[in-house]
């Protein structure tokens, strides 16, 4: 991966680097978060989610992108799929740029986590857990040409 650091960034920062949301529901849903601290206060069609914490790969500020909780033995899945869009979502190219994530699952912050592309078998796995926990993910992939990337957010080793 391009840009990699080699250190996790320090998510204790001013609020003045986070970059706000583009998108008004999003931008709901992390209101609610940070207003109770716990991502069980939202969820996307009554399932739950985590909330991705990551640097932009042109502005530097922090960006938090909630998506589908997919969590397996202390890993996640973080599934690129943009609503079956033919393109990535903008998320992806600042973890192909920069891949420490900060996990927020319920109350708890995981700050040293890592993101990287999963693959062949690796991918298959984790993308039938995807689509188990958010069997839109199957309709989502059927209407688009590209594969959909699932990154595996894990703890740095």
């Amino acid at each position: 991966m391009s840009g990699q650091r080699d250190s996790l960034p320090d998510f204790a920062h001013a609020p003045e680097e986070y970059a706000p949301p583009p998108v008004g529901w999003v931008r709901d849903q992390l209101e609610q978060i940070d207003a109770t601290g716990d991502t069980g206060a939202v969820d996307i069609g009554g399932r739950p989610v985590v909330v991705f914490t990551m640097r932009g790969r042109r502005s530097g500020k922090l960006r938090r992108v909630p998506l589908m909780r997919v969590e397996h033995d202390g890993a996640y899945a973080a599934v690129a799929s943009k609503g079956g869009a033919p393109e990535h979502p903008e998320w992806y190219h600042n973890l192909i740029a920069d891949p420490w994530v900060r996990v927020h699952d319920g109350t708890t912050q995981l700050d040293d986590m890592r993101a990287r592309v999963a693959e062949g078998s690796e991918r298959e796995q984790w993308w039938e857990r995807s689509v188990a926990a958010f069997p839109q993910y199957a309709d989502y992939q059927r209407g688009t040409q590209r594969q959909i990337p699932v990154f595996l957010v894990e703890p740095a080793q």
